[in-house]
């Protein structure tokens, strides 16, 4: 699937960045193009592989380069005002060759949370093609006001997207990490992800052809319909044995080294279980889902029809959704077999639930404070009124 990737503020930045590695290491071509927006200068200045002229600063007659400072709703503004000069980037994006377009963005920050929705309705408004949203939720120990900033965002940007891909960093964070360390592991950990599923379909001349192809009207068809998508990823190694050709645990033993086809079979089945049943990217209830695709990748000899087709059949017995689609994407050189699951219109998501339940809070709170500081303005105004004697 060939994408134009935009990533709007910090977080969104270095995870186009790294979208734009991930493509140059594996040669998978997902990123057609790639633009990376923000209003902090600095933040754009330490991306590594986004060309210098598809970095947008905006809000440089308001802020100067130096960023909102967590305020999305400045954020908003900015990205309305200097929407032209966003758009003048795109411009340049051959969008006849793009499947859809992919806004990243973190949503506790200011500048992403605030001007990612806002961008999703210009695209949408204008072109034919899919606008997808991937937002990254920030971590309860953040700040409330990044949690303030999700749950305006979230309800914001799932509106004006065709869908609503969400990573929550409070499932992925470990306890004791550093923020620099924990973060570079969750970007990395997305674009694998994400990696594998875009990158289905997209074979050369020189690669092997799928048993059972997934294409990009494949993930289209499963993110129509809107609402919020999570993914699911387990994968085990395949060994390389110099003798023998690839061994792995996915083979039956056998001296000839050919793969032993109920095992086979067996393996790909259990890896699914372990994707939707493992760490989603948004941990949620996986029944009650409206639509899902299976993505099987791996060395060819280690894929067989029969096993992904179990593994779909399975997952429509867990979902309960009738349309489960399911294929492979072979990669000879590759020493994983891994099962990507996207699961889309997931609706029982506790974390989402208590994103609301702690902004509403946070916004009482912040009213609280307001009411308190106004009240505390008012007394010292008083005060210094009835202390002042006449100076003539």
């Amino acid at each position: 699937m060939k994408l134009a990737m935009i990533g709007f503020g910090q977080a969104g930045g270095k995870i186009v960045d790294k979208f734009l590695e991930y493509d140059q290491r594996t040669g998978s071509s997902i990123v057609r193009s790639a633009v990376a927006v923000n209003s902090a200068k600095a933040d754009l200045m330490g991306l590594d592989n986004v060309p210098q002229d598809h970095r947008v600063l905006i809000g440089q007659s308001r802020v100067k380069g130096h960023g909102v400072g967590a305020d999305n709703e400045l954020g908003a503004e900015i990205a309305e005002e200097d929407i032209d000069e966003i758009q003048g980037a795109i411009d340049n994006i051959p969008v006849h060759e793009v499947d859809a377009f992919l806004i990243i963005a973190g949503m506790g920050g200011g500048t992403g949370s605030g001007g990612a929705p806002v961008l999703a309705k210009h695209l949408k408004r204008i072109y034919t093609e899919p606008v997808y949203g991937l937002g990254i939720l920030p971590g309860s120990d953040e700040g409330g006001i990044y949690t303030l900033n999700a749950a305006r965002s979230f309800q914001t940007f799932v509106r004006e997207v065709d869908n609503l891909m969400v990573f929550d960093n409070d499932a992925w964070r470990q306890s004791g990490e550093s923020i620099e360390g924990g973060y570079a592991e969750i970007n990395e950990e997305i674009v694998r992800r994400f990696g594998i599923l875009f990158g289905a379909g997209e074979i050369s001349g020189d690669d092997e052809v799928a048993e059972s192809v997934v294409d990009s009207s494949e993930i289209i068809n499963t993110l129509a319909g809107g609402g919020v998508s999570t993914i699911g990823y387990a994968a085990e190694e395949v060994e390389n044995n110099n003798d023998s050709g690839l061994l792995s645990r996915f083979t039956g033993g056998d001296d000839d080294g050919t793969t032993d086809t109920a095992n086979t079979t067996n393996r790909i089945t259990s890896l699914v279980r372990k994707a939707a049943l493992g760490r989603l990217t948004l941990p949620c209830e996986i029944e009650g889902t409206e639509r899902a695709l299976l993505v099987m990748s791996g060395p060819p000899q280690h894929l067989n029809r029969k096993g992904i087709e179990r593994g779909r059949k399975w997952l429509e017995e867990q979902t309960g959704s009738m349309e489960v689609r399911g294929g492979d994407y072979p990669v000879a050189d590759s020493n994983y077999v891994a099962g990507v699951v996207l699961l889309s219109g997931v609706n029982n998501v506790p974390r989402i639930k208590e994103l609301q339940e702690v902004a509403i809070e946070a916004q009482d709170n912040i009213e609280d404070i307001r009411e308190e500081s106004e009240e505390n303005l008012e007394e010292l105004v008083e005060d210094d009124d009835d202390e002042l004697e006449p100076l003539f």
